[in-house]
């Protein structure tokens, strides 16, 4: 599961991934009237589970409580219209729904940019997008994080490392194969290498001792 880097302004631009160190930089560099927003694009959770959805923005502002705003909002689909059912205005303010009832809880800190809730006894109903706006003045641009939540009635089976196993050992041992053929070519050419030094040293020293022979009987002869 990855997060993602929401900006939002009056054009609404699209999403944008941004690894740990890229959005350090990004913080870092802070610019000017801007807002980002920092969520779990998509989730998947099991039926009758409690879920955590996170939302933590960024700012170059330090949040002022008297200035903040917060809204939570569901659709069952981006077409449809939001419900709220929690904000903040000077202070946090859970909305009883229909939908949710008591089933949602505030666990984030605002010292922390942290605006992260709870949800208990999810429900197949409760699949859909939730939206976390956030303004944050002297900001004036409002932060908006969209999360997709996906309820399921079973987890997915555990990913089967059978043939992931298999494929490395067939992988590595085609390896080693490789290596040790190399190796014993390597070996065969020295060893014949060896050999053609060994024949051509003796055949030097046969010639030498040809060539002395040859020398003594001229010798004698004279």
């Amino acid at each position: 599961m990855h997060f993602t880097l929401q900006k939002r302004n009056k054009t609404w631009m699209p999403a944008i991934n941004l690894s740990i160190v890229g959005l350090m930089v990004y913080i870092m560099a802070c610019p000017a009237s801007s807002m980002d927003v920092l969520v779990h694009n998509r989730i998947n959770v099991l039926n009758g589970t409690m879920v955590k959805i996170q939302c933590i923005f960024t700012s170059c502002y330090k949040v002022d409580v008297n200035k903040f705003a917060m809204n939570w909002t569901y659709q069952e689909n981006t077409n449809e219209t939001e419900e709220m059912f929690m904000t903040y205005k000077k202070g946090m303010m859970p909305m009883r729904t229909d939908r949710f009832s008591d089933r949602v809880q505030f666990v984030g800190n605002l010292e922390k940019n942290d605006l992260s809730i709870t949800l208990s006894d999810v429900q197949l109903s409760d699949e859909g997008v939730y939206n976390c706006y956030v303004r944050n003045p002297p900001d004036r641009i409002q932060g908006h994080g969209i999360i997709n939540m996906f309820v399921v009635t079973e987890l997915p089976p555990p990913r089967d490392s059978t043939i992931a196993v298999a494929i490395g050992a067939s992988v590595g041992g085609a390896l080693a194969l490789l290596i040790l053929s190399m190796v014993v070519v390597k070996c065969i050419r020295r060893h014949k290498k060896q050999e053609l030094i060994s024949d051509e040293q003796k055949m030097e020293e046969e010639g030498k001792l040809d060539a002395e022979g040859g020398t003594e009987e001229g010798t004698k002869q004279l």
